[in-house]
């Protein structure tokens, strides 16, 4: 019953989000537009600003990024063999490739592993969001395109003019340069990047208000949660077997592989146009799933679920 108690208030955003945008009609796109330039930028600032880095990210940078290209080849070769669209496989890598290791993540990590797998959560975090702001990045602007041939160049044109990226590596700067910011400075910057956390998820709600269940592709969003709920459990296990980290920190890596789609991915499909209906479709039922799935997951990897 835990478990259930600390997801509810997220689903109680989702909810804010979808009677909002029904009620109100707001712009969605614009409203994506705000929190991905204006607001998260002082959220990736903040996360890297304030965790020292260790030799250990080494490890786990590895591992991120391993995960997240090891996802992205078979959503490709998936991709390819079904013969969907550069458009269509790159919302397929939106809904699978990327994990909701912060908002759900980390509190459920606190629940089942203590403060141990809290910090390691807050770690992966950190790295998962630099991941978003540039591979992210990339396959929402390639999957803007109208057509199938993609000009190169200005994907990678819009994943530079991205503020998000400029905002870790900025932290990062600070942070080996022990440059000190006043507690005040902080206090802002720390207002305005939490408020990214919650914007996200009502964004998240009013772009579900906007999906008609007759017009989602089925086929799509059942490989899409297969992928994001299962096979990235399974190749997370197989990657952390040769890690030489402890037993519990393995289990953390594989919980988290396990999360739901990050809500992230929404708002880069809703501002790139890169087939949000499936991308949003996709966070929201792989976050039904995981009540499911994560007890699942849990108990296989050794962990007491206290229902």
């Amino acid at each position: 019953m835990q478990f259930f108690i600390i997801l509810f208030p997220i689903f109680c955003i989702f909810i804010v989000g979808f009677i909002a945008q029904k009620a109100l009609k707001f712009d969605v796109a614009n409203l994506s537009k705000m929190s991905l330039y204006v607001l998260s930028p002082f959220l990736a600032f903040k996360t890297f600003y304030t965790h020292t880095l260790t030799t250990d990210y080494l490890f786990y940078i590895g591992y991120v990024f391993g995960l997240c290209f090891s996802l992205v080849i078979i959503v490709s070769i998936w991709s390819i063999l079904m013969k969907y669209s550069v458009k269509e496989r790159c919302a397929m890598i939106l809904s699978s490739c990327f994990m909701n290791n912060g908002n759900y993540g980390t509190p459920v990590l606190l629940i089942f592993f203590g403060a141990v797998g809290f910090d390691l959560g807050v770690i992966m975090m950190v790295l998962q969001q630099f991941v978003m702001s540039t591979v992210g990045i990339y396959y929402a602007a390639k999957g803007s395109a109208h057509s199938d041939i993609v000009n190169q160049k200005d994907v990678i044109n819009k994943v530079i003019r991205m503020p998000v990226a400029y905002g870790a590596f900025l932290g990062i700067i600070f942070q080996l340069c022990h440059i000190p910011l006043s507690k005040s400075i902080m206090t802002s910057i720390g207002m305005i990047g939490d408020a990214s956390i919650v914007v996200i998820m009502v964004i998240l709600g009013m772009q579900l208000a906007k999906i008609k269940l007759t017009q989602l592709n089925y086929p799509k969003i059942s490989f899409a949660l297969l992928a994001r709920m299962v096979i990235s459990p399974i190749v997370a296990f197989c990657m952390v077997y040769f890690m030489p980290i402890e037993p519990v920190y393995k289990q953390v890596l594989i919980v988290l592989a396990a999360m739901p789609t990050a809500a992230n991915t929404t708002l880069m499909s809703v501002q790139f146009d890169t087939h949000p209906e499936l991308v949003s479709s996709a966070t929201l039922l792989s976050t039904l799933l995981s009540l499911i799935t994560l007890p699942i997951v849990l108990g296989l990897v050794g962990t007491p679920i206290p229902f």
